[in-house]
């Protein structure tokens, strides 16, 4: 099939390779002209044939809503928008009305993988009706990963990007189990090897995991995360998911803890944050905070959420 492609960052780009190495035809637009195959999105809806499908991988918040608002004034009756940003699910109810009233339809997807997602594949959570949904399957098998899992149809519009919200809110309290973990070691004598340890439990025991790998990995470039400050930014995602657990009475607390934790990095240099930033680093590609005198990219430590995209 064919596909229009809005965005081509760390994610976007890998993404339209991985579409492409499935057989499927991708236009992609971006506002970086050196990444761009189109230099408008009128190009890019002029390029596709009817009816059309265009996945938009943007920043969420006012990046996402412009342009959906610009695809609802150039697509026609028929066609599907997919949000695969980490827009808020209440925005998706929103841009589904709006489309509707147009006749276009509206799938929102989660997207999970990060930096990794143009081998390994990219766990899809997606929400919307069965007719918008089956005209971006093609897309949808053609990002999953290998094998019988990796994807879902989790439910009506919003349902994917609620899903994903809860996955990155279980994200930040198992890497924030992890941090606590890696700091008592380091801070007992008696361990002389914390490295060797974590690398240890990446066999047989009950925590191994992805994130484990990614913490070993992690290690093995600063076995003491020396050059890292103890600063973690979080996406949005964390505080919506503990604003979710208050509106419907569910008890979040080590998930909303693990929030907390990150807060708590933006005041001292923590030690539990530097294993933190070097996971987000390990698993998306997200800049981080280097140590005095240290060499890392850097967050802007003013700055409280990264705009959120996906990963």
């Amino acid at each position: 099939m064919e596909l229009g492609l809005v965005g081509l960052g760390k994610m976007g780009g890998n993404m339209r390779e991985r579409i492409r190495r499935a057989g499927h035809t991708v236009v992609g637009f971006d506002r970086n002209p050196d990444l761009a195959d189109v230099q408008s999105l009128e190009e890019l809806v002029d390029s596709l044939k009817a009816p059309r499908v265009v996945w938009v991988m943007v920043p969420a918040g006012g990046p996402t809503q412009s342009t959906i608002d610009s695809l609802g004034e150039l697509l026609s009756p028929g066609d599907v928008v997919v949000d695969g940003g980490n827009s808020r699910w209440t925005d998706d109810e929103r841009h589904a009305e709006e489309l509707a009233a147009k006749g276009i339809g509206f799938v929102d997807c989660g997207v999970s993988g990060g930096v990794w997602g143009l081998e390994n594949g990219y766990a899809l959570m997606y929400g919307g009706d069965a007719e918008n949904v089956a005209k971006v399957q093609p897309v949808f098998d053609a990002l999953k990963p290998e094998g019988e899992f990796g994807s879902v149809h989790a439910g009506r519009v919003g349902a994917g990007h609620f899903a994903k919200m809860v996955h990155n809110g279980i994200e930040y309290a198992m890497m924030q189990a992890f941090a606590e973990g890696w700091e008592l070691l380091e801070a007992a004598e008696a361990v002389t090897d914390v490295r060797e340890v974590f690398r240890s439990w990446q066999e047989g025991t009950v925590i191994r995991s992805w994130l484990l790998d990614l913490a070993v990995r992690a290690l093995d470039d600063d076995e003491h995360l020396g050059a890292l400050r103890g600063y973690a930014a979080d996406s949005g995602e964390g505080r919506w998911t503990v604003e979710a657990a208050i509106d419907h009475a569910v008890p979040l607390p080590a998930i909303t803890a693990s929030l907390f934790a990150r807060f708590s990095s933006r005041q001292d240099d923590s030690p539990q944050m530097k294993m933190v930033a070097a996971l987000r680093n390990q698993f998306g590609g997200h800049a981080v905070t280097a140590a005095a005198g240290g060499e890392k990219g850097a967050d802007a430590p003013g700055a409280d959420v990264d705009p959120p995209v996906g990963g």
